[in-house]
Parts: C-alpha cells; sequence; structure tokens
C-alpha cells in the first residue's frame, strides 16, 4: 500500500482521530523546538482492540507516531542515506491513504492514515475500519474516511483562518484553543462538528437557526445576495523517458471546488458534471459528506483495478447542502489516452560540453492557449555554467548561471505546427560548484513543464453553468470555471538512466 504525494512545509500538526482514537500530537517547527501535547480516548481504544482481536495494533508513544509519519512523508533525516522504505521508486501511491509500519515485537500496521496539506500545515488522521482486516475493504466504501478527511478539513480551515498562510501570533492563538475545540467537536472520539474559521473556543459550536437542525458541516446561515460558484480544477502528471524499453506514465486528478452563499438552514444545490461521449468513466471518486445521495456506482470505478467499459459514464449529480465556506465538492481521476505535451529530450557530451536537443509537441486535442508554458532545465552536480550557445525555435530563452539553470518561456502560444524545439551547447566552466541533486549524476537530468490552460479539462469533464440547480428563495448568480494544470510534468534525458515507475500513478 502506498501514500499520497505531500509537501515541504514549515509547520506540522499531527492529529489521529475519529473513532478509533484521537490525540493532538506534536506541532513541529522545521530548525526550532516547539510545544508538544496530546491526549486520547481509552475507552475508543478498547472497543478496537476487542474488535480487531489478535490483529490489533496498539499505537506507540507519541513520539515515535510523529517520526513515523514524518518519515513516511519524506520530511525527516534529510542528511541520511538512502531508505528504501520511504526512497524507493518502486513505491507507488495509488491510495489517498498512508500505511505506517511499527517496528518491534508488538508492531504492525497503522492503516489508513489520511493526511492532507495546504499553506503552512499538515494534519493527518487515522481512521477506525469496521471490516476485516484481510482483505482490505476499498477506501471508498468506508464512511471513515471521508469523516476522517471533513474533521480534518475543517480543523485545517480554523487553524489556518481566512488565508492560506496565517500569521504565526494567529496560528499559535489558534493552536492554544484546540483542546477545548476538539472537547467541543470530538468529545468522546467520534467527530460531531467541525470548528468555524475565525471562531472563539466559545462559539466554535454553531447555533441552530429557526426549526431546522444545524448540519454538523454547516457554521452559519448566509445574509445577502446568493452566489453560487464552482471551479474545476485538473492536474496532469507525467513521467516520459524517450524510450521503447521503458513505458511513459501520466495520470489526471481532479477537483471540484464550491463556494455558495445562499439563504437557508439547509438550501439544496446539485452540480452536475458531464463528460464528452468518448470520454472516460471519472474513476477513486470521493465526496464532501455534506453530499446527499449519489449513484453507489460512482463510487465503485478505482484506477488501481482494470478499466471496465461498462462503467458508469455520467451525467454524474451531486445533490448537497453546502456550508458557508469554499469546500471540496469531489475529487476524482481520469484515464486519458495521452499527455497534452509529448516531448523527447537528449544530451550528449561533446568536448567538455553538453550538446542539448529538446522537441516538444502540443497534443492535437489540447487548446493551443496557455497562460503560461515554461520548460525549465536544470543541471546538478556540475560546476557553474559558463558559455551557453542554445537556440530555440519559438519563445525566449533565459539564463540562470548562478542555478545551473536554462527557462525556456514558450508564452501563451505553440507555432501552428504545435511543435518546438531548443539545440545547442553548454560549457561548466564556472569557479564555484553548482545546485547538487543525488538523483541526476552525470547524463542523468530532465525537463520539467509547468503549464496552465484555462477553460480547459483533459478528461473533457465539465460543470454546465445551467445545469447547476439552486432551490432557495432567492434566484442566485452562478459562475462555473475549468482549468488544466501541471504537476510533476517531467521528460527524462533518452541518453541517460531515469527513476522507473511501476503501475499506475495517482496524485
Amino acid at each position: 500500500m502506498s501514500s499520497c504525494y505531500m509537501y515541504m512545509c514549515y509547520i506540522y500538526i499531527y492529529v489521529i482521530s475519529h473513532l478509533f482514537r484521537i490525540a493532538v500530537l506534536a506541532m513541529y517547527i522545521v530548525g526550532k523546538s516547539a510545544g508538544f501535547s496530546h491526549r486520547r480516548y481509552p475507552t475508543v481504544e478498547q472497543r478496537a482492540k476487542c474488535m480487531a482481536g489478535s490483529l490489533y495494533v496498539s499505537v506507540p508513544e507519541d513520539g515515535t507516531v510523529l517520526q513515523l509519519l514524518l518519515t513516511e512523508l519524506g520530511l525527516s533525516d534529510s542528511d541520511k542515506p538512502y531508505m528504501a522504505l520511504r526512497d524507493d521508486c518502486l513505491h507507488q501511491q495509488r491510495s489517498p491513504a498512508l500505511e505506517l509500519h511499527v517496528e518491534g515485537p508488538s508492531g504492525g500496521v497503522l492503516w489508513p492514515v489520511l493526511v492532507i496539506s495546504q499553506g503552512p500545515l499538515i494534519l493527518a488522521c487515522l481512521a477506525m475500519v469496521d471490516a476485516p482486516a484481510d482483505p482490505r475493504p476499498p477506501l471508498a466504501s468506508l464512511f471513515s474516511v471521508s469523516q476522517g478527511l471533513s474533521l480534518l478539513a475543517g480543523l485545517q480551515a480554523f487553524l489556518c483562518g481566512s488565508g492560506s498562510k496565517p500569521d504565526r501570533e494567529g496560528l499559535a492563538s489558534r493552536l492554544a484553543m484546540m483542546p477545548s475545540i476538539l472537547l467541543q467537536i470530538c468529545p468522546l472520539g467520534t467527530p460531531l462538528d467541525i470548528p468555524q474559521p475565525g471562531a472563539s473556543s466559545a462559539s466554535a459550536m454553531p447555533t441552530p437557526a429557526g426549526t431546522q437542525k444545524q448540519p454538523a458541516w454547516k457554521t452559519g446561515v448566509h445574509r445577502g445576495r446568493a452566489v453560487v460558484n464552482v471551479a474545476l480544477t485538473e492536474m496532469v502528471r507525467s513521467m516520459q523517458y524517450g524510450n521503447r524499453n521503458r513505458q511513459d506514465l501520466w495520470d489526471v486528478y481532479g477537483t471540484v471546488t464550491c463556494k455558495c452563499e445562499v439563504e437557508g438552514v439547509l438550501p439544496n444545490v446539485t452540480v452536475t458534471l458531464t463528460l464528452p461521449p468518448n470520454g472516460s468513466p471519472l474513476m477513486d471518486v470521493l465526496v464532501h459528506p455534506c453530499v446527499s445521495s449519489l449513484d453507489a456506482s460512482v463510487l465503485t470505478a478505482m484506477s488501481v483495478e482494470d478499466c471496465d467499459s461498462s462503467a458508469f459514464s455520467g451525467p454524474y449529480k451531486f445533490p448537497f447542502s453546502p456550508p458557508l465556506e469554499p469546500f471540496r465538492l469531489c475529487s476524482y481521476t481520469s484515464q486519458v489516452p495521452v499527455p497534452p505535451i509529448l516531448g523527447t529530450y537528449q544530451l550528449k557530451n561533446d568536448d567538455n560540453q553538453l550538446r542539448i536537443t529538446v522537441s516538444l509537441k502540443l497534443h492535437e486535442s489540447v487548446r493551443n492557449s496557455f497562460e503560461y508554458c515554461e520548460a525549465h532545465l536544470p543541471f546538478f552536480n556540475r560546476d557553474q555554467m559558463g558559455s551557453v550557445d542554445v537556440k530555440v525555435s519559438s519563445g525566449q530563452l533565459e539564463v540562470s548561471k548562478e542555478k545551473n539553470l536554462l527557462v525556456w518561456v514558450l508564452g501563451q502560444k505553440f507555432p501552428k505546427s504545435r511543435e518546438v524545439s531548443l539545440e545547442g551547447s553548454v560549457s561548466f566552466s564556472g569557479e564555484l560548484p553548482g545546485p547538487t541533486d543525488p538523483l541526476c549524476a552525470d547524463l542523468t537530468a530532465y525537463i520539467k513543464l509547468y503549464f496552465r490552460v484555462p477553460d480547459l479539462t483533459l478528461s473533457g469533464c465539465c460543470v454546465d453553468q445551467h445545469s447547476v440547480q439552486v432551490y432557495s428563495s432567492a434566484k442566485p448568480r452562478i459562475v462555473t470555471s475549468r482549468e488544466l494544470l501541471s504537476s510533476e510534468y517531467f521528460i527524462w534525458n533518452s541518453t541517460g538512466t531515469a527513476p522507473v515507475s511501476s503501475g499506475h500513478m495517482m496524485l
């Protein structure tokens, strides 16, 4: 079992939660020592122990759990040598859940550890599984997974406040409120609610309005002009080798984010996703707990299984009663036939110089209209750049000798041929060493693409503005958008070695 991708942050919050056990374990600030606190629910842990029997895996000391999590995310031991469990390229990440391997005589595997990251915080949640441990049930069938993700998202919004990067004092004050907040929203180990961003501990619990019961995901009632904003974002990742003996890999991860400013305690909103006639079915669909009903076939399509041509292909209707704050309505993956940009990259040593040849081609199915498009060519483990004699067929080339980096700015359009090329030579005669990377030695090198295409998704999935239905006293203004972004989009030098991945990749 593998884990989801995380990014380096400066502050980490680790939270184990849900019916199984809940404890705020630590705040960790890189380079500094920070406060440490924890809380457990022995009665709930005893229930888990009774259910699991001989297969029960006890949670070790809090500091050990935190270290296991940081090691799994690759955020610790940066100065230590290679560790296969963490660094092996075959360590595939096919699931939004991590597993932590506990060593020792009473060791085992803690699963599923859900992790979310945005801004300066990383939060994790160990959810209880009311099902046999072997074989493991699909994540989409576990209510505790969606409930655990909802709890973490609520805690994250509370800690970050209105912005993605909270000020240090604001974050410290909210962290100090965590014990009382957790006492209210999760008094006995079962999440009952999520805190309102910017609220005080005394007002973290919502106050019911009218005769309708306030739902757990609703933190207040909107007053004013009604607006519904629905944004669909797809991120495409690719590993291209330019080698017949190695299969190129790519995948697509989509999210639908909503902000619904609609009056009423329980307004009803329905968002519909549609695919083109020949579009591939959406898979690995996860939804927000506020979604009231959903066709079971939507949740059963998994990318780790063989694709079934009979899988549900839409339209995908999501009826829900929205919270006030922006939230992720759903996420999904899609198996598209080709990546948007195909490329080849060749490096050759020639008289103490590197000869560089690059070609990129925009696929005909992709709109030739970018907000930005850049190709970065870094050169590691060499002296600082000397002379650079490189020509491009389109766009502009920027040279950063201090970083040993060539930035090919392709701009907003490819030429009519949809093909561009770069060719030339670079020498490394500087007096100072350039940047280093243990994976990129000699001719092992890559190009990394950065691009953004507005009003496009690679899967063809879209939200029709007229299909958004709102049942409220006031007719809202409806705004929809979609975009395609690159994420970890690599083209490796075909004349050198490169990391090899097997199986399906997942963001």
